[in-house]
């Protein structure tokens, strides 16, 4: 006997929710993302919103932007926190290298093709 897909419910649900005025949508948007933990969703939503009109977004696109950004941003942080955890004694990047204080370094110019 073949497994037979549940019925989904996503189609009433949204249904219900259609005479939502303006305040009432953006409360239960920002309640929505706090549950589902999207902070960065949450904080760009406005500027996103403004974009979106602009640019004459589709809902997938617009959903795309948002989703994008929200995982940027976890990458982002996660990267931080993998950083910390290992326990550096403190913060190093190669932008901030002094190439002066070692003459047998060269920096890299972008019309350098790398030969190594």
């Amino acid at each position: 006997m073949s497994p037979i897909a549940p019925a989904t419910t996503i189609t009433p649900t949204l249904r219900r929710r259609r005479g939502l005025t303006e305040q009432a949508a953006v409360a239960a948007v920002d309640q929505a993302c706090r549950r589902l933990r999207l902070p960065t969703v949450r904080a760009v939503l406005d500027e996103a919103l403004a974009i979106a009109g602009k640019e004459q977004l589709t809902y997938q696109g617009f959903l795309a932007e948002l989703l994008l950004a929200e995982c940027d941003d976890r990458d982002r942080r996660s990267s931080i926190r993998r950083v910390k955890a290992a326990g550096f004694p403190r913060d190093k990047w190669l932008g901030d290298f002094d190439f002066d204080a070692n003459p047998n370094i060269k920096p890299r110019n972008d019309s350098y093709a790398g030969d190594w």
